[in-house]
Order: structure tokens, then C-alpha cells, then sequence
């Protein structure tokens, strides 16, 4: 989603979720000794949110303008939810709000997917889900510059120097997605050039997630949270298969990417790969961008089909 991730690639988190929390004793306790302990504070405690729980859109309301200090996040869980705790590692369903501190106005609403303790994900969006029940609302403030550095969000009208006030909605964790083997109505690709050619069936796109190894490597296999180092195409069945975005083609490089940092879909299509590898992989909508598209995410509505090369496991 738009502004939540500092990773630029088009394969990271969107609208949809993953893992489900742990359970137990030993789980709980695990989970908590990983937890950052966030403090409340003035500016937190000041914020009073109302509005539907998981809808865009809430409003927060408080004393203009608001003044946060750098390096001096704080969080104010206003509403526990009643669900289990999140733990390291869960993506999380969540309705995201930023408000102007010096203005009051909401800068943004929209639906995210944030995966707990993942360091590639700003830290103020992150207090947000950590270590809180699901069913939650958090408010965080933070510096604009802790998040958008020196130069601010001019399109949001947010300078450097305001404060954020930053309301999450902890909607959910969802069980984890198996891809199934792809057996019927598979597309035809060819790897013979720069770049693979794909031609669709002419059926309706499948409703699971799907794959089918197209060349069989012998390297190791691909883990949950492994960093790995890819060749992808993506295609979109709605559009005939028109391609996205790839890697392939004589100017393309390869890329690096961590399998708890992609959509849902695509780390259930190559977990379980090995180094080597050329998978086919397809992925309706809810498990990759969401069932509804929006600003800053066209591929929303639609389902994706992967071609990738599994290049290297890099840790």
C-alpha cells in the first residue's frame, strides 16, 4: 500500500493477510519477550478516536496543532480488542488513518497489510499492530520526518516538521494460504527467449492459488522467511495477460526479496520450491492485492500470474 512500506517493489504486502498467532504457554510467552515496549505519552494519551471500528475513515480528535519530538514515538492502545496477541511474523489486517498534527486534518484512510516486527516497514506504522489483541485500536505520534524524512509528503500537505497522529484498526490474522498443484487449464508458456511467453486459456481464471514447476531445479528448498533471489514476470488475467512488471529481458536484474515480505500468494507459490526452479504460479485477487482497487494500487481486482525463476537462497 501506498506510503506504509519503505520497499519500492511491486511484489510487497497489500490488502491481504497470513499467518495466524500461535497458541499456548510457550508460544505466548515467546511472543511477548520479542514485543518492543512502546510507552504512552501526552500526545497519544490526547487523541480520543471515534467512529466503526475497521472502517476508513475514523476521525480523531484533538487539540491543534499537536508538537511530537524526533526519535519520541509513543503509543496508546484507546481500545483492546478481544482476540489473541499478535506475534513476530503475523500479517496483519489493518485500518490505517494518519492525521496532520498541526492541521487536524485526516492525511489518509486505507486498508493495509503489515507484517509484526518486519524492519522494512516504518516503525510508527508498526507499534500500530505489535503485540496488541486483535480487535484493537492504537493511536501512535511520531515526527513526519521519523517517516517521510526531511523533505516531508508535499501531496499530503505534511511537512517534515508536523507531528502525525497515526490511528490503527487491528482487524485480523488470518490462516496461512497452501498453493495446490496446477493441473487443468494451465497456460502455455515457453522459456525459449529473454523473457517467457505466456498464452491463457480461455477460461475463467482459477479461484485458489495455484502453481506448476515448469523447469525443475536440484538447489535447496525454499523456507518460510527465507531471503531469496528471483526472476519474475507478472501477468494480469483480466487484461489478457498483459504484463505488470518483470525482471526478465536483456536489461532486467534479478531481484532479492524476503518470503514474509511478498503478497500471500507468491510466498505460498515458491515455499516449498527448490533453487532452481522455474514455477508458474497464479493468484486470485484476495490473496494478493485485495478484491478492490484504489489509488496507488491498480492491481487490486484482479488475479496475478507469475512466472519465476527461484535464482538463490540468500539466508
Amino acid at each position: 500500500m501506498r506510503n506504509l512500506k519503505t520497499l519500492p517493489a511491486v511484489l510487497l504486502l497489500s490488502a491481504v493477510t497470513l499467518a495466524a498467532c500461535g497458541s499456548g504457554d510457550d508460544d505466548e510467552k515467546s511472543s511477548q519477550e520479542n514485543c518492543t515496549d512502546y510507552s504512552s505519552g501526552a500526545t497519544s494519551d490526547a487523541v480520543k478516536v471515534s467512529g466503526e471500528f475497521g472502517e476508513t475513515g475514523p476521525k480523531a480528535t484533538f487539540t491543534a496543532p499537536l508538537t511530537a519530538k524526533a526519535d519520541e514515538l509513543q503509543r496508546t492502545v484507546v481500545d483492546d480488542g478481544k482476540g489473541d496477541d499478535t506475534a513476530e511474523g503475523d500479517q496483519v489486517e489493518a485500518i490505517i488513518s494518519v492525521f496532520n498534527g498541526r492541521t487536524g486534518k485526516q492525511a489518509l484512510s486505507e486498508a493495509a497489510t503489515l507484517t509484526v516486527g518486519d524492519e522494512n516497514t516504518f516503525e510508527a506504522f508498526r507499534a500500530g499492530i505489535e503485540c496488541v489483541p486483535t480487535g484493537s485500536r492504537v493511536v501512535t505520534s511520531v515526527l513526519a520526518s521519523d517517516v517521510y524524512g526531511a523533505e516531508g509528503y508535499a501531496d499530503l500537505d505534511i511537512k517534515a516538521t508536523d507531528s502525525l497522529i497515526i490511528v490503527t484498526d487491528v482487524v485480523d490474522v488470518r490462516e496461512e494460504v497452501k498453493a495446490k498443484a496446477w493441473e487443468k487449464d494451465v497456460p502455455e508458456v515457453s522459456l525459449k527467449g529473454d523473457e517467457p511467453t505466456v498464452t491463457l486459456p480461455k477460461t475463467d481464471p482459477p479461484k485458489d492459488v495455484l502453481y506448476k514447476v515448469l523447469e525443475k531445479g536440484d538447489g535447496d528448498t525454499v523456507k518460510a522467511g527465507d531471503s531469496i533471489t528471483v526472476n519474475y514476470q507478472g501477468r494480469t488475467w483480466e487484461d489478457d495477460g498483459k504484463i505488470f512488471q518483470q525482471t526478465f529481458g536483456k536489461d532486467g536484474q534479478p531481484a532479492q526479496l524476503s518470503t514474509d515480505q511478498v503478497v500471500q500468494g507468491f510466498k505460498a507459490g515458491v515455499v516449498g520450491r527448490k533453487v532452481g526452479d522455474t514455477v508458474l504460479i497464479t493468484i486470485p485477487a484476495e490473496y494478493g492485492y485485495g478484491t478492490e482497487a484504489s489509488e496507488g494500487n491498480e492491481l487490486g481486482g484482479k488475479t496475478l500470474l507469475f512466472v519465476v525463476e527461484i535464482v538463490s537462497i540468500d539466508s
